[in-house]
């Protein structure tokens, strides 16, 4: 089987695990990026996505399978070639935020949804499948917290809260994260240091969330968080807002909370560090396997090229 993937990041470390699984069972990529250049939010001019539609159409002339749009704004390329059945990935923001209409729309017309969990199945408001991101279990890992601190230079003197993605990015709410810690740092005798984590090499993020006390998502909506998912893997507990599927995430995980404003994030994330405990999250995380997320991906393209 042959898959066109049309992506506006091709270098997000989901998408690149996305495809390394379903190459492991035999289905062939390739990939077509949304010309320019994206900022921390995936945002490019419409000029962008317009631009994209005359490769997407020549390339499909090609014998694919399937062309799979990645991301509700390339939806609209994939679906003006005549040629080959779609598949479309819907991320979070692009169901949930500002270009909600054209991401819904387009969902209508589409051979085949995914969606990365049941709030944004909601959303769609047809038939779709419910189909998380996957988290590599081999990499995401526990390690003993001294060696993982030892190893970025953070001391064991302080309490350390992993915010894993950049500050600009909006829609993650960093002035919140800043906020709750400054809360909690007041509420401790031990200093509570928060760290926004980002632009790092992949594979170096299991360090980080194993050097971390608390992993903490304060974002505004989110689809189905792989920082969530990772630091279950590695035992990482994690204070969170109720977005996306982060409460069914952190079903039954002890230590870890699911907060509707500040107080009970603070509350929460002081109750976690006074605990100084690592989470029992790692088997939730083996259910969520890259080889399952694959299996479910494959079955998708199968059945809309049949």
């Amino acid at each position: 089987m042959r898959v066109l993937n049309l992506v506006a990041n091709e270098n997000a470390p989901f998408f690149e695990q996305q495809v390394a699984v379903l190459e492991e069972r035999g289905i062939k990529h390739e990939t077509l990026s949304v010309p320019g250049t994206h900022d921390a939010d995936n945002t490019r001019s419409v000029l962008d996505y317009v631009r994209f539609q005359a490769p997407v159409l020549k390339r499909s002339l090609a014998p694919f399978d399937v062309v799979h749009a990645n991301y509700g704004l390339i939806a609209p390329a994939a679906l003006l070639q005549p040629n080959r059945p779609v598949v479309l990935s819907l991320w979070g923001s692009d169901l949930m935020g500002t270009v909600a209409p054209v991401s819904k729309w387009c969902a209508r017309h589409c051979d085949a949804v995914i969606v990365m969990s049941d709030e944004m199945a909601e959303e769609v408001n047809g038939e779709c499948k419910v189909i998380p991101h996957g988290v590599d279990t081999e990499l995401f890992e526990p390690m003993p917290q001294s060696t993982a601190q030892r190893e970025i230079g953070w001391s064991s003197d302080r309490r350390h809260v992993l915010f894993p993605y950049a500050p600009d990015r909006e829609v993650k709410n960093h002035p919140r994260a800043a906020r709750v810690v400054s809360r909690t740092d007041d509420a401790l005798e031990s200093p509570v240091e928060l760290h926004a984590v980002s632009g790092i090499p992949h594979d170096q993020v299991p360090v980080y969330m194993n050097a971390a006390d608390a992993l903490l998502l304060t974002s505004n909506r989110e689809g189905s968080p792989n920082s969530v998912k990772e630091a279950l893997a590695c035992n990482l507990p994690v204070v969170a807002t109720d977005v996306g599927d982060v409460r069914s995430l952190l079903d039954g995980v002890d230590p870890s909370f699911v907060c509707r404003n500040d107080d009970e994030l603070v509350r929460a994330l002081v109750e976690t560090l006074e605990r100084n405990e690592r989470s029992n999250g790692r088997h939730v995380a083996n259910q969520l396997s890259l080889e399952e997320m694959g299996r479910r991906i494959e079955s998708v393209y199968r059945t809309v090229r049949d």
